[in-house]
Order: C-alpha cells, then sequence, then structure tokens
C-alpha cells in the first residue's frame, strides 16, 4: 500500500486510533534505531568537558555582544 492510499484512511481514524498509530510508529523507529547499537560496543561521545577552544571562542563572542549593546 502506498502513503497515497494510506493517508486518507488515516484521515478517517478516530483521535484514539490516531494516537495509537503514532505509538506504533514511534515504537518501530526506536526499535529500528535500537538495532543499530551493538551490545557491548563502545561508542564515543562528545563532550565539552575540558573543551578550552570553545570556551575561548564563546567568551569573546560574549564581550563582542556586550560591547556592541553597551555602546
Amino acid at each position: 500500500m502506498s502513503i497515497a492510499e494510506l493517508l486518507p484512511l488515516l484521515r478517517n481514524l478516530s483521535r484514539t486510533e490516531k494516537l495509537q498509530i503514532m505509538q506504533f510508529l514511534v515504537q518501530q523507529l526506536a526499535d529500528e534505531e535500537a538495532l543499530s547499537l551493538q551490545p557491548g560496543a563502545t561508542y564515543n561521545v562528545w563532550s565539552p568537558f575540558n573543551s578550552h577552544d570553545a570556551a575561548l571562542k564563546l567568551a569573546a563572542l560574549l564581550e563582542e555582544d556586550k560591547q556592541a549593546n553597551d555602546g
């Protein structure tokens, strides 16, 4: 069934049925996402901790903004 055929059918559903469809689809997406993560695998996660260059850049931008708004 194509999405063009599906959309009119979905429009005719009750509010409760639409919410059930949404819950089903969200669960399907979550299950698919979980499949991409492997148990016991190590994944790199970026953190701003010890990101001194970013802190300096932010401080400079805040100072520029302060000068622009004060002057």
